[in-house]
């Protein structure tokens, strides 16, 4: 006779939902598991034991995010899980409060509340640092996102750093002070003094990493943005459009720099939205280019950028901050 199916408890199947599939073996206890159930579910390759004490259940996140921003929440968590008690930080934590820019792949790690030293689980790092309290993100711990922010910024790059400072500060997880804050505290650590840049190149405008990646490629390469998110408005003065990045020619025209920042614009729905945007930019006075994110992140969107401007013996402008542009007049 077959062995019954085992049934999972449906509380402990919707945690796994919230994240990304993953379980730990005090949750499962904590929803009247046994160690015998763990271990049958995992024979049967219902289950995948991921890292000691955490399991895949195979259950689908219902979170809504891209493949890699699943693969970077579903890294962070596994930290948590895998030391109880522990809080998320640095880029593992501002993943968990959605913080975008962080790498494609991204290490857990994690610090007690103590910092006590600690052995890491297998891929999991465990950090003896400072945080000021935590905040509970989905029901796990994770540092706060100024404390993360210093944590991150020295183990990425320029553009990643940037792009994680942009995103916070464009969703307002954090504020102008604790902003201030976070880069004052990361001047005084090892190499403090070289990221001070990377700071004060930080805009709460951009919208995207994408759009972080365009403006600080074309800056390097001598043509900064006149204007960040510029309203386009038609000739009747109703906005139609705000355009990521804009260069205000000598002829009183503008090049309009697009970036598209997600694989989502390649949908046949979604190029029909973007043409009549782009069709709505277009005039007599304006010059619209689009980029994809990986345009850049490798420099080719700054280069093009410099050759038009170049073209049109662009000169940097500092345009009010009520300034809108009409592509026809």
């Amino acid at each position: 006779m077959p062995t019954p199916r085992l049934v999972v408890p449906t509380r402990l199947l919707l945690r796994a939902q919230v994240q990304e599939g993953l379980v730990s073996v005090r949750q499962a206890r904590a929803e009247g598991m046994t160690d015998a159930q763990l271990h049958r579910l995992v024979r049967s390759h219902r289950w995948l034991r991921v890292a000691r004490g955490v399991y895949d259940t195979r259950e689908p996140g219902i979170l809504d995010l891209d493949p890699y921003d699943r693969r970077r929440r579903r890294a962070a968590v596994l930290g948590a899980l895998a030391h109880p008690g522990s809080i998320v930080t640095g880029v593992a934590a501002l993943v968990l409060h959605g913080v975008q820019g962080a790498p494609t792949s991204v290490t857990p790690e994690v610090t007690m509340p103590d910092r006590t030293d600690r052995k890491g689980s297998g891929a999991v790092r465990v950090r003896r640092v400072t945080t000021n309290g935590h905040v509970e993100v989905h029901g796990l711990r994770s540092a706060m996102v100024a404390d993360a922010l210093v944590q991150a910024v020295p183990t990425v790059g320029r553009r990643h750093a940037v792009a994680l400072m942009d995103s916070a500060r464009q969703q307002r997880l954090i504020d102008a002070d604790g902003f201030a804050l976070a880069a004052q505290l990361d001047r005084r650590r090892p190499g403090g003094v070289r990221r001070r840049g990377w700071w004060q190149a930080s805009r709460r405008q951009a919208e995207s990493p994408a759009e972080t990646w365009a403006r600080l490629t074309c800056t390097d390469r001598g043509v900064r943005p006149d204007v960040l998110q510029l309203p386009v408005d038609d000739a009747s003065g109703r906005q139609v459009a705000r355009v990521d990045l804009a260069w205000l020619l000598p002829d009183g025209g503008a090049l309009l720099v697009e970036i598209d920042g997600r694989d989502v614009h390649d949908r046949p729905d979604a190029v029909l939205r973007d043409r009549d945007r782009q069709n709505r930019l277009a005039g007599r006075r304006s010059l619209v280019l689009r980029f994809t994110g990986r345009e850049a992140w490798d420099g080719t969107a700054a280069a093009r950028v410099a050759a038009v401007l170049e073209k049109e013996r662009w000169h940097p402008q500092r345009p009010p901050a009520t300034f809108r542009f009409r592509p026809t007049g």
